[in-house]
C-alpha cells in the first residue's frame, strides 16, 4: 500500500490560534492589581468584563474568599496525598453539602477534565459503544480516546442531529450492550441547550441508550439549589444518565462533581478512576471556598442571585432583539454569540470593542467551525445595565464597519450560519472593481491558447485534458462520477490575466485523506451503502488532477484583489450548489495566501506530497544513472534495470477489447489495494474514452515466456499516460498484477518505463503525482509539499475528511 504523509491536526490549530494572537485578540494578560469581576485591564486599558464564565459572580464573594484564607491558615496550601489513602479534613463536609444540594452522593474530582478521564474509561465496558455530539466539550472527546485502545467504537454525529443519532443507535443496537450518547447540557460557545425531551424519548424507545452530560456551563445559574440545567430539565436523575458538573466557573471555587444513581458504579469509579487514585486532591482553600458556595446554594439566596442574573439576561436580550445583529440561539442562558463567519470580521469586531472598553471572547476554530467564527459574550451579576446598554450600542455601531473593513456582508454571515432572510438579497450586485471576471461551465468557452499559456503545462488540465475530463465525467447514471465544471479567468481592464483557475463539483469520500485504517473500516460499510460518509464538494482542480490549479500573477498590483474577488464569486456558486465543503488546492506555502485565506474562513492543511521529474534529459542508461544520488544509483542498478529484460514492453494508443478489460482489472487491483488517498473507483467508461483522445497512450508490461519467446502470458502491468501539450508527461493511473509485483519489482519497472517513454517523446517534465514518494524519489523525482485550504459548513465535515485530524478523532 502506498504511504502518504497526513496533515497534523495540532499544526492546523497552532496556525489558527497563532494568527489570532498576532491580531491581539487571544492569549492576553490581565493587568489588574485587584479584580472585582466588573472590569478587567488589558494593555493599560480598563474594560467592562463580558467574557467571564463566573456567571453569578461568586468568585468575588467575601464568604468564599474568607473561607479559603482561613483554610490555608488551618491546613496549609495543600494536602499532598492521594484521596485513596486519606482526604483532608474539609472533604467530608463538602461531600455532605453537595449531597444535600442534589440528593445524590457526589464524586468530587480536581476538575472536569480529570473527572471525565476518571469516569469514562471506568464507566464504558468493552461491549459498549459511544456516540459523541460533535460539539461536546474537548475534555469528553479526549477521555474517549482511551476507549479506542480497547477496541470500543467511538463515533460522532453532527451537532444535536437527532436523526443521525438515531441512525447510529440502530447501527450499534444489535452488536453492543450499552450505547452511550455524550453531550453538553449548555454548549460553551453558542449557549444552546442539549435537546433533553427528545433525548429522554429516545432512551424510552431504545433501552440500550444511556446519556452522559457535561453540564459545566449550566451550573448554579439554573435549577433548584443551583444544581444546573440538566437536573432542572430532567428532574430526578434516571439510572441511565451520568452528569458531570463543576465547583469552579459560576460555582466560584474549584473542582468538579460527578453524579450517578448506581452506588456500585460510584464505588467502582472512586476505587479506580485513574486521576482519582493517582492525582492530587483539591487544595484546602478550594474545598473551603466550595463549602461556602454550597451553603449559598442551599439557602434561599441562590434564587435571588439567579433572578438578578436572569433580569440582566432578559434586558440584554430585549436590547439585542431590537437590532439586526445576527445573534445565534437567543435563549435564557448567560452565553451569547454574535456571528461573523469570517475570522477577519471577528478580529476587527473584537478590536473595535476592545478600543471602546468592552472585553469579549473571540470564538474561533477549533471551538467552533472556521466559517462559524464569531464573538462569545457572557453576562454575569457583575455587569450593570448601563454597560450592557452601552455594549449593545457599540455592537450595533461597529458591526457594519467590521463587515465593511473585512469585505464581508450580513447576507454572507447569515448564509454561513443558515439564518433565513426575511427579504431575499440579490447576489449579483455589481462589484466596484477594475477587474473583469469570465465565468464558464465548459472549457470550450475559454480561449485555448490563453488557458494553456496560464495553466497548461502540468498534469491533465491543459485545455485538451479538461475537454477529456468534461467528457469522461459527465455520467448522469453514476452520481460519484458526474462532475460539474466551473472556470474562472480574471483580467484587468487592459485584458491582462491576473488569475485563472477551475473547480469541479462532485462527491468526495469523507475519509479521502484519512489514514488507511479508517478507510478500510468505512469501505466495509460502503459494501451495503456505496455513498456512505460522502460529501458534496466544490473543489479547486479535480480528483483526477494534481498540481498548481490556480494561476496568480503575483507581480500584478491587483493580484490580492483578484484572489478576494475569486473567493466572492466561488462562494456564490458554493451556496447555489448547496455544497458541504469548499476546497482550494494545491498551493505552495505562501504566507500572504495563508493570511488571505484564513481571514476569509479557510483552514490550511498539508496535502500529501507530490513528485515531479524536471529536466528529463539524458541519452543513455549511464547518463540517466548519473543523474541519481549514489544511493539511488545503487538501487536502480540492482533493483530496477536488471528486471527490465523480464518484460515485453508495448506502447499503444489503442487497446483491444480484451486488453482494455485486462487493463481495467489491473487498475482495480491497485485501487482496491491502496486507500492512502481514498477516492471512488473510476468506471471502465473513463478508460474507454481515453482511447478516443489522441493525448492518451498506454504502456503495457507483459511477462516474457522464456520458452516460446512470444507474448502469451497475460498483461501484468499498465500505465495510463497523458501527453500534456505543455511538454509534460503524466502517468496518471496505474494497474498491476500483485502476484508478480514483488518478484519482478513491477511497480518500480512501471515508473522507470514512464521515464524512458517521456525521454523518447522529448518531454522534459514528468508529473508523477501523489503517494509512493519513497519509490519515486529513488528514481530521481523531486518531492514537493503542497497545501490546501478548506471551508465547510461545520467542523464535522472537515474532520471526517481526515485532513485536519488524527485517526482517533473519527473512529
Amino acid at each position: 500500500m502506498a504511504k502518504i504523509k497526513h496533515n497534523n491536526f495540532i499544526d492546523t490549530v497552532n496556525e489558527v490560534l497563532s494568527g489570532a494572537k498576532k491580531e491581539g485578540v487571544l492569549h492576553l494578560y490581565a493587568e489588574n492589581k485587584i479584580l472585582t469581576g466588573r472590569t478587567i485591564q488589558i494593555k493599560d486599558k480598563k474594560m467592562f468584563h463580558f467574557g467571564t464564565t463566573g456567571y453569578l459572580g461568586l468568585e468575588q464573594d467575601n464568604r468564599l474568599k474568607e473561607a479559603a484564607i482561613q483554610a490555608i491558615r488551618n491546613y496549609g496550601t495543600q494536602f499532598p496525598l492521594s484521596k485513596s489513602y486519606i482526604s483532608h479534613p474539609l472533604y467530608y463536609e463538602l461531600e455532605s453539602k453537595i449531597e444535600q444540594m442534589y440528593g445524590i452522593t457526589p464524586i468530587i474530582t480536581k476538575n472536569s477534565t480529570l473527572g471525565h478521564l476518571a469516569v469514562i474509561p471506568t464507566l464504558i465496558r468493552d461491549e459498549d459503544a459511544v456516540i459523541m455530539d460533535h460539539q461536546v466539550h474537548w475534555s469528553v472527546q479526549n477521555a474517549c480516546q482511551l476507549l479506542k485502545l480497547r477496541g470500543i467504537p467511538v463515533e460522532m454525529i453532527r451537532h444535536s442531529n437527532l436523526e443521525m443519532l438515531e441512525d447510529k443507535i440502530k447501527q450499534f443496537s444489535t452488536k453492543h450492550h450499552k450505547i452511550w450518547y455524550m453531550a453538553d447540557g449548555v454548549y460553551s460557545m453558542f449557549g444552546d441547550y442539549a435537546p433533553i425531551p427528545e433525548l429522554l424519548t429516545l432512551t424510552q424507545k431504545y433501552i440500550q441508550l444511556n446519556l452522559y452530560f457535561d453540564d459545566v456551563h449550566g451550573m448554579s445559574w439554573k435549577g433548584k439549589n443551583g444544581t444546573g440545567f440538566i437536573f432542572d430539565a430532567i428532574g430526578e436523575l434516571p439510572e441511565n444518565c451520568i452528569v458531570v458538573s463543576t465547583l469552579s466557573k459560576t460555582f466560584g471555587a474549584s473542582g468538579a462533581t460527578v453524579f450517578c444513581k448506581n452506588q456500585q458504579l460510584r464505588d467502582k469509579i472512586k476505587n479506580f478512576g485513574g486521576p482519582l487514585t493517582f492525582s492530587a486532591q483539591l487544595e484546602p482553600a478550594s474545598v473551603a471556598a466550595a463549602i461556602a458556595s454550597a451553603n449559598i446554594h442551599l439557602s434561599p439566596e441562590i434564587t435571588v442571585l439567579q433572578s438578578e442574573l436572569s433580569e440582566k439576561i432578559e434586558y440584554f436580550k430585549s436590547l439585542l432583539e431590537k437590532t439586526t445583529l445576527p445573534m445565534i440561539d437567543l435563549n435564557n442562558s448567560p452565553v451569547f454569540f454574535l456571528a461573523t463567519a469570517m475570522p477577519l470580521t471577528a478580529y476587527k469586531m473584537v478590536q473595535k470593542l476592545f478600543n471602546e472598553g468592552f472585553y469579549v471572547n473571540l470564538a474561533i476554530y477549533p471551538a467552533v467551525p472556521i466559517k462559524n467564527t464569531g464573538i462569545r459574550i457572557t453576562l454575569s451579576r457583575h455587569n450593570q445595565k448601563e454597560e450592557i446598554k452601552a455594549l449593545v450600542e457599540a455592537m450595533e455601531f461597529y458591526y457594519p464597519k467590521a463587515l465593511e473593513d473585512s469585505g464581508n456582508s450580513l447576507q454572507k454571515v447569515k448564509k454561513a450560519f443558515g439564518i433565513p432572510e426575511i427579504i431575499p438579497q440579490r447576489e449579483d450586485v455589481e462589484l466596484k472593481t477594475d477587474l473583469v471576471v469570465q465565468y464558464e461551465t465548459s472549457i470550450k468557452k475559454i480561449d485555448k491558447q490563453n488557458w494553456n499559456e496560464l495553466l497548461g503545462k502540468q498534469s491533465t488540465f491543459d485545455w485538451e485534458g479538461l475537454s477529456f475530463l468534461e467528457n469522461a465525467f459527465s455520467n448522469k447514471n453514476s452520481t460519484e462520477n458526474n462532475w460539474g465544471f466551473h472556470y474562472y479567468v480574471i483580467k484587468d481592464k487592459n485584458g491582462i490575466p491576473v488569475l485563472a483557475t477551475f473547480f469541479t463539483y462532485g462527491l468526495w469520500k469523507d475519509d479521502m485523506l484519512a489514514s488507511e485504517s479508517i478507510s478500510l473500516q468505512l469501505e466495509e460499510k460502503r459494501k451495503q451503502n456505496p455513498l456512505y460518509m460522502t460529501s458534496k464538494v466544490l473543489g479547486m482542480g479535480s480528483l483526477f488532477t494534481e498540481g498548481n490549479h490556480c494561476y496568480i500573477n503575483k507581480a500584478h498590483p491587483l493580484a490580492e484583489e483578484a484572489i478576494i474577488l475569486l473567493l466572492e464569486q466561488v462562494e456564490i456558486v458554493y451556496h447555489k450548489l448547496d455544497a458541504d465543503m469548499l476546497v482550494l488546492r494545491d498551493f505552495e506555502e505562501d504566507e500572504k495566501l495563508n493570511h488571505i485565506f484564513h481571514n476569509h474562513g479557510f483552514l490550511k492543511i498539508n496535502m500529501p506530497e507530490t513528485c515531479i521529474i524536471q529536466n528529463n534529459k539524458w541519452d543513455s542508461m549511464e547518463e540517466f544513472s548519473a543523474t541519481l544520488s549514489s544511493r539511488s544509483r545503487k538501487h536502480f542498478i540492482k533493483e530496477v534495470l536488471p528486471f527490465e529484460k523480464a518484460f515485453d514492453i508495448v506502447i499503444k494508443d489503442k487497446l483491444t477489447k480484451e486488453e482494455l478489460e485486462q487493463a481495467y482489472t489491473l487498475y482495480q487491483n491497485v485501487k482496491n489495494n491502496n486507500h492512502a488517498i481514498n477516492t471512488f473507483t473510476y468506471p471502465i467508461e473513463v478508460f474507454k474514452k481515453m482511447e478516443s483522445n489522441r493525448q492518451w497512450e498506454f504502456i503495457l508490461l507483459y511477462l516474457k515466456n522464456e520458452e516460446k519467446k512470444e507474448i502469451t502470458n497475460p498483461l501484468v502491468g499498465i500505465l495510463f499516460c497523458y501527453k500534456n501539450t505543455g511538454n509534460t508527461y503524466v502517468p496518471a493511473l496505474i494497474g498491476m498484477d500483485y502476484s508478480y509485483a514483488k518478484k519482478f519489482q513491477l511497480y518500480r519497472q512501471l515508473l522507470f518505463q514512464a521515464i524512458k517513454r517521456a525521454r523518447h517523446l522529448n518531454l522534459n517534465k514528468i508529473d508523477f503525482g501523489l503517494s509512493a514518494t519513497f519509490e519515486k524519489r529513488k528514481l530521481g523525482a523531486t518531492v514537493i509539499q503542497k497545501v490546501a485550504y478548506i471551508q465547510a459548513r461545520d467542523n464535522f465535515s472537515m474532520e471526517l475528511m481526515g485532513t485536519i485530524q488524527n485517526e482517533d478523532k473519527t473512529h
